[in-house]
């Protein structure tokens, strides 16, 4: 039976694992990572209740259903304000992240895992 300490211990060693394997990343692109992965979880379910409802498929949207956009699976981008505070708020910053993505990699119905190989190869290919 793991202990308290085991249990730090290892969620220690594994949070120094996945550091090491998103080092090579600039600061924007692990960014760009981590909310493209959030943005992901959200579109399957999997992410806290209150992020999904900021990720809103433009197919979706009463007024843009008719764009060409709404059959490649993009996110509505709410109009923001102050630019120094608005794009950094998940609703539009999410939605962003997801629209920067290859058409090849917006495919919602992957799993994680897969998403997370195809975004992470896709990040070092730019380099």
């Amino acid at each position: 039976m793991a202990t308290g300490l085991h249990v730090r211990a290892l969620r220690s060693v594994l949070s120094l694992i996945l550091h090491d394997h998103l080092h090579w990343l600039d600061v924007p692109d692990r960014v760009l990572f981590k909310l493209a992965v959030t943005v992901h979880q959200c579109l399957n379910g999997r992410a806290p209740p209150y992020l999904p409802e900021h990720c809103i498929p433009v197919s979706s949207a009463d007024t843009r259903r008719h764009l060409r956009p709404a059959n490649r699976h993009l996110l509505a981008v709410p109009r923001f304000r102050l630019n120094t505070y608005g794009r950094r708020a998940f609703s539009v910053a999410g939605p962003m992240a997801w629209k920067s993505l290859p058409d090849f990699m917006g495919d919602p119905t992957s799993s994680t895992d897969c998403f997370r190989r195809l975004l992470e190869t896709y990040l070092f290919v730019r380099y």
